[in-house]
């Protein structure tokens, strides 16, 4: 009844790790944040993924073969074209908030926010009331453009942002430059199938090439867009990841010199002696633990520079965390009595003064208690 497919595998790793990290993002961002309009963002995208046809990959003949299977089929079209329209409305508002720069500031106006929603609502009747060539095509085009945006947006920003802010849009540009290559293929695939006529027959069977290289965009970018946002969020997620890599590292190094010691021993040495290569591999591990705790110190050094668990790095990511709250906070309309109380919790918490923070809002032309 049902069966595995690994690509079905690898679109449930993504769908699984979209809604998982909502729910960190969630948990992590304040009411009204970045890390919030994500959150809904990636839970939408890991909806939409699964739907395009995924969790068919999954169900053998007899289920196919029911009566009720097109009924399935028709209600994933009508949650993906949902999710896809959604996308439309929610992404230009986001980047507009996570990378504010002058190419992304307009779409932070409520005005453009509702217009948007509206556009999104439209487009999604005319998908279900026009042919595939006039309303799926549109939306596609209409997808393939904004995540081009995106792209251009994050890059433009990675060029004029510095600090924090830069390290989020170079975040973002590895991961919509990624995204971009794999969901316009995605995207451009389902509008040349629309017009020779095989979308209908190919829709059905989601472990062709465009679905691969749509699941596996997923996979990828998410997680790194996810870092650009969480950087601004937790003071000591590089330090988190430098660990993880440092951890890995060794225990990868470690593994391998039992893995050849033992081998060898099998393949080279007599039995009586073979026994003993387990035991004379511990030996020599731990001879040489620190040379290849040094090894993963450096292997860590690469994959994260600048990164280093003093008291004056986590200083200036405490900094840095707050800086990048206030930038968010009067992105619109000024800071709020809300944001304002919010920000004040969020001080106590990093264990900043009064006197920093009243630097930090001042040097951003901001002014501790002025609320509009």
């Amino acid at each position: 009844m049902f069966q595995f497919n690994p690509v079905g595998l690898l679109a449930l790793l993504a769908f699984a790790m979209c809604v998982s990290l909502a729910v960190v993002l969630f948990r992590v961002g304040i009411p009204g944040s970045t890390a919030r309009r994500l959150s809904l963002l990636l839970a939408i995208e890991g909806v939409t993924l699964f739907s395009t046809g995924y969790i068919d990959l999954f169900f053998g003949p007899e289920i196919r073969s029911l009566q009720h299977y097109s009924a399935w089929v028709r209600f994933e079209g009508i949650v993906h074209t949902m999710g896809d329209c959604a996308m439309l409305a929610l992404y230009p508002p986001f980047l507009a908030a996570a990378l504010p720069t002058p190419l992304t500031r307009p779409f932070l106006g409520k005005r453009v926010r509702i217009t948007l929603m509206i556009s999104a609502s439209v487009l999604l009747l005319a998908v279900f009331m026009t042919p595939l060539e006039v309303g799926a095509t549109t939306l596609y085009v209409l997808l393939v453009t904004l995540f081009c945006y995106a792209l251009l947006a994050s890059a433009h920003a990675w060029h004029v942002s510095d600090g924090a802010a830069r390290s989020r849009a170079r975040a973002f540009t590895m991961a919509f430059g990624f995204r971009d290559i794999c969901w316009g293929f995605a995207y451009g695939s389902a509008i040349w199938m629309i017009f020779s006529q095989s979308y209908a027959v190919v829709d059905t069977d989601a472990s062709g090439l465009p679905y691969v290289v749509y699941a596996l965009g997923t996979l990828v970018a998410v997680p790194l867009i996810t870092y650009g946002i969480l950087r601004t969020q937790l003071f000591d997620i590089d330090l988190r990841i430098r660990w993880t890599i440092k951890q890995s590292t060794l225990a990868a190094a470690i593994v391998a010199v039992i893995f050849v010691l033992t081998e060898a021993a099998d393949r080279f040495l007599s039995a009586e002696l073979g026994s003993f290569a387990g035991l004379l591999a511990a030996a020599i591990v731990v001879f040489f633990l620190v040379p290849l705790q040094r090894f993963a110190e450096r292997v860590a050094a690469v994959a994260m520079p600048n990164t280093k668990n003093t008291p004056e790095y986590v200083a200036f990511r405490k900094m840095q965390v707050y800086e990048a709250a206030v930038m968010e906070a009067r992105l619109e309309e000024g800071i709020s009595q809300k944001e304002r109380a919010l920000l004040a919790r969020l001080r106590d918490s990093l264990g900043i003064s009064e006197e920093d923070a009243f630097a930090i809002e001042r040097d951003l032309g901001t002014v501790p208690g002025d609320v509009p």
